[in-house]
Order: C-alpha cells, then sequence, then structure tokens
C-alpha cells in the first residue's frame, strides 16, 4: 500500500458524515510500515465501537467507517472472512458499515466478520504450518504467503464495492 497522509485518508471515507470523518481518531502514519499493508485498518482510541479502513482500489485510496454490532451471548471461534486466518479464530468481531450515498443516508448497512484489531495483513503473511502448506518445500510456504495476500486485497477489495454499490 502507498503511504497516506493524515489529509488524504480523511477524504478517502466514503460512508461517513463530515464531522465523522473530524472527529476519526487515526494511528500514528509514522511508525506504520506502509510495505506490509494490505489495507488501513484501526480502531478509534475513543470509541469502543468504531473502526476504519482504508483500501486501495485502482490507485486510489477509498476509506470505510465501521461500528461493531453489539454481542449477545458467549464469543464463538469464527473465522474473519477477510484474511482467513485458520489460527487466530477467536478474536473476530462483527464490524457494520453504512453503504455509501442514497442508499447509506436511508440507513441502508453491510457486515462482514473482521479480525477485532483489523490484524489481518499480519495473518496472511504469518508462517504457515506444514499442515497448512501440506509440504516442506519454502517455495510452497512462500507461494501460499502470496495467494493469502491476494485472497487478503480481493476480498477487503470486493466488500469495499459492495459498500459503494448504489442498489
Amino acid at each position: 500500500m502507498l503511504p497516506l497522509t493524515d489529509a488524504a485518508i480523511r477524504s478517502s471515507f466514503v460512508n461517513a458524515t463530515k464531522r465523522e470523518i473530524r472527529d476519526a481518531v487515526l494511528p500514528d502514519l509514522g511508525t506504520l510500515d506502509w510495505d506490509r499493508l494490505d489495507l488501513l485498518g484501526w480502531r478509534d482510541t475513543t470509541k469502543d465501537n468504531t473502526g476504519y479502513v482504508v483500501v486501495d482500489i485502482d490507485g486510489t485510496a477509498v476509506g470505510v467507517r465501521f461500528t461493531t454490532a453489539s454481542r449477545t451471548g458467549p464469543r464463538r471461534r469464527t473465522l474473519c472472512s477477510w484474511c482467513q486466518d485458520v489460527i487466530v479464530a477467536d478474536d473476530v468481531t462483527l464490524y457494520v458499515a453504512r453503504r455509501g450515498g442514497a442508499p447509506g443516508r436511508r440507513g441502508d448497512t453491510i457486515g462482514t466478520l473482521i479480525c477485532s484489531d483489523f490484524g489481518c495483513n499480519g495473518n496472511v503473511r504469518r508462517p504457515p504450518t506444514l499442515t497448512e502448506v501440506g509440504s516442506a518445500d519454502e517455495q510452497d510456504r512462500l507461494n501460499l504467503i502470496d495467494r493469502r495476500i491476494d485472497g487478503l486485497r480481493q476480498r477487503s477489495t470486493d466488500f469495499v464495492w459492495q459498500i459503494l454499490a448504489t442498489r
């Protein structure tokens, strides 16, 4: 992912009000390893139920504001729909986002299960287990990591396209 500025991130949001954008608490951009990010995701430190994701779509940063769905009952082991990491399966949250444009203003939303801390970038780069690879060959391990990265990019981008859909 190309490095982004505070202004570029704030101008990228497609489903947030001007006030929500202004009040968003951004991560420390200077500490990020942009070469290892396929998406920029973070929780708002001042609002426990708010998160943000910025993805690159055809060279353009597109940001989405999420809220967490209220949880009732016991926590269940669940798979993140973006990174699909089979090892980290218990720290996943249902995130809900307003659709962009007129559908969002009418209250239309869409939800998905994502790692609670948006740790998908690290999860897809995690060294795979022998069982996951099915081979001890290092090249097979690297190929699996590349497929995971491609899958994360595709699934997160597909979700953002759903946010942008105006039907």
